[in-house]
């Protein structure tokens, strides 16, 4: 099991493109290695259809992708061929499947479904969601049972958060967009808020606590 700020472990495994060393593979990029219960099941197909459409936006991210499915490189290939088919997708497919067959990296990521097994009982994985910063450690995860597809626009949402808090003193608030305000943090004095935040209002609430502090998002 891998927790928040711990170095995501650099697992090398045979793929869709050939054998992948992880921390290689992302070199100086943000990462998304996200899993799939198994190949030649309905909701992954439309899943990978959907984070196939939205490579651009990734890219624009500076993220790089990884799924996982416990099949093998030979499966995979022929899956990605429903999942064009299915998605009305042309090309090269647009990021790495990685094969997990005997579920060594499922177990490693903690992400093993309790509930779903296959006809002859193997264990399938959840959809586990890693989300990885350039420094290789773990920013956030998100884990999914077999039966719930993902919502591949909040991911995106969720990077961008990531990827501005990471940098600026803010904090996002409840439903935060590109360009929406965002929430000071409370670890910063009055004074010093002023001074970086000279746009910033403070909302006035019963308790009188000068705690709710918004600003513009920081250029």
């Amino acid at each position: 099991m891998v927790n928040l700020g711990d170095v995501f472990p650099n697992f090398t495994a045979n793929s869709t493109v050939g054998t992948i060393k992880l921390h290689t593979y992302l070199e100086d990029s943000w990462g998304v290695v996200f899993s799939h219960p198994a190949d030649y099941t309905p909701v992954c197909t439309t899943e990978l259809g959907r984070v196939a459409k939205l490579v651009p936006e990734f890219t624009k991210r500076n993220v790089k992708l990884m799924a996982i499915s416990c099949d093998s490189v030979e499966d995979h290939h022929g899956w990605i061929k429903d999942i064009q088919s299915y998605n009305c997708l042309s090309g090269d497919f647009p990021f790495p499947i990685i094969a997990d067959p005997d579920r060594d990296l499922a177990v490693t990521l903690g992400m093993i479904d309790p509930d779903e097994k296959t006809a002859t009982g193997m264990p399938l994985t959840c959809r586990a969601v890693f989300i990885i910063g350039p420094d290789k450690k773990l920013k956030l995860s998100i884990l999914y049972p077999a039966t719930t597809g993902r919502n591949f626009d909040e991911i995106l949402r969720v990077i961008d958060s990531l990827q501005l808090t990471a940098v600026k003193k803010v904090a996002t608030p409840a439903d935060w967009q590109q360009e929406s305000h965002c929430m000071v943090l409370p670890s910063i004095p009055a004074e010093e808020a002023k001074k970086i935040f000279p746009e910033h209002k403070v909302h006035q609430v019963p308790s009188g606590k000068e705690y709710l502090r918004t600003t513009p998002v920081p250029k």
